[in-house]
């Protein structure tokens, strides 16, 4: 078969060259040729596979379509299958990223083991030898007699195996090691991963194979490669945690079968990766008595709440400008919160370094944590413990006003069920139902918030 000739093109306008130059000429902008492959017309196309209905396309109205469910593949790992809307679509694309010895590799092989039994599945390794894995599996004690392995990095020899095979399931660990002899460019280029990625889930799609892709990150965190390996691929899930703790959260955030931001809590043994079923324990502090400066927020992973401890400590500044660090919370937010606070109840931490916690190594990006921060910053500043079994959740505005979380009923059912007595919820979450068991206090502005505090100290 004649070698598919490559070009170049420029990332920023689209403009394509024959040979790669420093500059791009159209747009002049540096360094952004990047190698791709030429489009052949006709049948002389490069490409191994062919479209489903070659000819004029037919046109067809979305009303004469069928839609039905996409049937799901549970992995035997509850948490994963969360992760993922219920389990894997067949045909489907998954890319799941992590840093370097967060458990990526370990979670894969553990549900390939359980898949294995029933169905047919595939694990490619690319970055291990076919005895580092190995070694992997009898360490954690893995049924691994029907998990067939194969350690290769040419994507066209992979292809063939998958088409050969034709497994339900196929794990590739990981894109970045793939390479096309279609390209001259290395392995972990972005001309590589992108046609790999590219042949790949033009695979999945034709023959329904389920494929795992395994992605490497860059130092910031971000999937590294170009961003339309994220575009082109079904679901993207993010592998967290701290390698020093035994936790690991594995997060959505891009699904088209499923909810995204769905949250997935493992704790690492021994034995490999286990699901925890109540992670709103993990998150919690066990505190031998009432504390200053501890807030609980009930906040929404998808489609669960989850309980986080949210601490707070505020001591005078011994420099000149005072600090503002936020972990697990967005620190420009942070320094908005207390703008808040100042002006519109009055309470100061301009001459205070303020510090503020999510317990747990948990990130929280929803506004639904602004009201416990402030709280949990009251509490320190005044060096006073909130009430006992008191959770606390909403969004403050600019203008001092306490707006509502989606999903507030979830919320506080969730609060009620682990033993929280009190809740301190914006005005628009009050529930029209009283639940059993927890008294619910509505607020629809700060001030009317930190009068609250006085009224239970």
């Amino acid at each position: 078969m004649a070698k598919t000739k490559s070009i170049y093109t420029c990332t920023e306008c689209g403009a394509q060259s024959p040979k790669w130059q420093g500059q791009c000429s159209a747009c002049n902008a540096w360094n952004t040729l990047v190698e791709t492959v030429a489009e052949a017309g006709g049948k002389g196309s490069g490409h191994r596979f062919e479209s489903l209905a070659p000819g004029t396309p037919k046109l067809q109205a979305l009303s004469e379509i069928e839609t039905r469910e996409a049937a799901r593949l549970p992995t035997g790992l509850s948490e994963f299958d969360r992760a993922l809307g219920g389990g894997l679509v067949a045909g489907g694309v998954v890319l799941i990223g992590g840093d370097p010895g967060i458990g990526k590799s370990t979670l894969l092989l553990q549900a390939l083991a359980a898949l294995a039994p029933q169905h047919k599945v595939l694990y490619v390794s690319g970055e291990e030898s076919g005895q580092q894995v190995a070694l992997r599996a009898r360490r954690l004690q893995l049924d691994v007699e029907r998990l067939p392995l194969l350690a290769e990095i040419n994507l066209e020899r992979i292809l063939g195996v998958v088409q050969t095979e034709k497994p339900q399931v196929a794990v590739i660990d990981s894109i970045q090691t793939l390479w096309s002899d279609q390209l001259t460019s290395a392995p972990g280029s972005v001309a590589q991963v992108r046609e790999c990625a590219a042949q790949l889930t033009r695979l999945a799609k034709q023959t329904g194979v389920t494929v795992i892709l395994v992605g490497h990150v860059t130092k910031e965190g971000a999937l590294a490669g170009p961003r339309v390996l994220e575009h082109i691929v079904d679901t993207v899930l993010y592998f967290e945690g701290d390698t020093h703790s035994s936790f690991r959260l594995i997060r959505a955030v891009k699904n088209r079968y499923g909810a995204v931001n769905e949250l997935g809590v493992f704790g690492m043994t021994d034995k490999g990766l286990k699901g925890v079923s109540n992670p709103s324990a993990l998150f919690l502090s066990q505190h031998g008595q009432e504390v200053a400066g501890s807030c609980v927020l009930v906040t929404q992973e998808g489609t669960r709440p989850l309980l986080v401890e949210i601490q707070a400590l505020v001591d005078t500044t011994m420099g000149g400008s005072p600090r503002r660090l936020s972990v697990g919370l967005e620190q420009n937010r942070l320094a908005m919160l207390l703008a808040v606070l100042h002006r519109h109840a009055g309470i100061g931490c301009f001459d205070q370094d303020v510090f503020v916690n999510a317990v747990g190594g948990v990130k929280i990006s929803e506004p639904a944590a602004d009201l416990p921060v402030l709280l949990a910053i009251i509490s320190s500043l005044k060096n006073r413990p909130l009430p006992e079994k008191l959770v606390v959740f909403g969004e403050v505005g600019l203008a001092g006003e306490i707006r509502p979380a989606p999903r507030g009923q979830e919320r506080l059912k969730e609060a009620a069920k682990l033993g929280f007595t009190r809740a301190l919820v914006p005005e628009a979450n009050k529930p029209r139902q009283p639940i059993p068991g927890l008294e619910v206090v509505a607020v629809s502005r700060i001030e009317q918030a930190v009068e609250r505090l006085r009224d239970w100290e």
